[in-house]
């Protein structure tokens, strides 16, 4: 913990001078897909950044009315992106993106800071195939990012600084959590939560049908389901205890939740969630490698 501590702390700039900078940044995106939209939603949300400071390409315009609509500027030219924004976030497919490095190279300078949004594509490859000293960052999200509940993690490529990361953290907050880490844990997080959404999906289904099983109606009990495990997260982000504390906290002696925690352990369920999440981190490794 005293580790991921000592992440938190690197990069921490006075709030001011963040607001500062955010107030006058130009924030591009190339490619305008769901992850592209998720987070410029969340900035304007915020008001970290106004819409006129928002700029997004795509080859054709299926993806840009929605932008066009919040008021942000759309392209389908992604040198326009890098000669009107500062902070530019790579939000193309990762078969695509040593294309799009390749086309944008030239318009590239000291004044960019560049996140790739790529799973994948290393900091190693993408500061290859950048202009050498370029603040490159690269950044992992998941889905909920869509409606600002996401869970984010960033590296630092060796051109970026303090401040960078800090500007970074600052901005995308306003779509939820947002953590500094070693590049290697960002395959685990893959694992955890870029792909953990679905098992959640998984289980909040499960959870309805029990309840569907036994008499109530499913739209019912998907509500009821949702607002559960939306509550008994809420509890361990803001108690700070470990998950076995308030698991037990629940648990009266013979009492309901005791009777049914042990036929979860009959199914294995922590064991087959643990090795759900080694199976999807060993996955990013090889796309990783492909």
């Amino acid at each position: 913990n005293g580790r991921s501590g000592a992440w938190r702390g690197r990069g921490r700039v006075r709030a001011a001078a963040g607001a500062m900078e955010a107030a006058e940044l130009r924030v591009g995106f190339v490619g305008a897909g769901r992850m592209a939209g998720g987070l410029a939603r969340g900035l304007l949300r915020a008001g970290k950044v106004p819409a006129s400071s928002i700029l997004a390409s795509a080859p054709s315009d299926k993806n840009l009315d929605a932008w066009r609509e919040s008021g942000c500027r759309t392209t389908h030219c992604n040198l326009e992106v890098l000669q009107e924004s500062t902070l530019v976030f790579l939000a193309t497919k990762p078969h695509i993106l040593p294309a799009v490095l390749q086309e944008i190279r030239p318009a590239v300078g000291p004044h960019h800071i560049v996140v790739s949004l790529a799973a994948g594509v290393t900091l190693q490859t993408l500061q290859r195939l950048l202009p050498a000293g370029t603040k490159v960052l690269r950044l992992m999200p998941n889905l909920p990012c869509v409606v600002q509940a996401g869970a984010m993690v960033f590296a630092r490529g060796s051109g970026a600084g303090d401040g960078e990361a800090a500007l970074l953290k600052s901005l995308l907050s306003s779509c939820g959590l947002c953590e500094e880490v070693p590049e290697s844990y960002i395959n685990i997080h893959t694992g955890l939560s870029g792909s953990g959404v679905a098992y959640v999906y998984l289980f909040a289904e499960a959870l309805a049908e029990g309840a569907v099983k036994m008499g109530m109606p499913g739209g019912l009990a998907s509500r009821i389901a949702a607002q559960t495990l939306l509550g008994a997260a809420k509890m361990m982000l803001e108690t700070g205890e470990h998950p076995a504390k308030l698991r037990g906290d629940v648990c009266t002696p013979g009492g309901t939740t005791i009777h049914a925690l042990h036929q979860l352990e009959k199914g294995a369920l922590r064991a087959t969630v643990m090795n759900a999440v080694e199976a999807a981190t060993n996955r990013a490794c090889d796309v990783a490698e492909d």
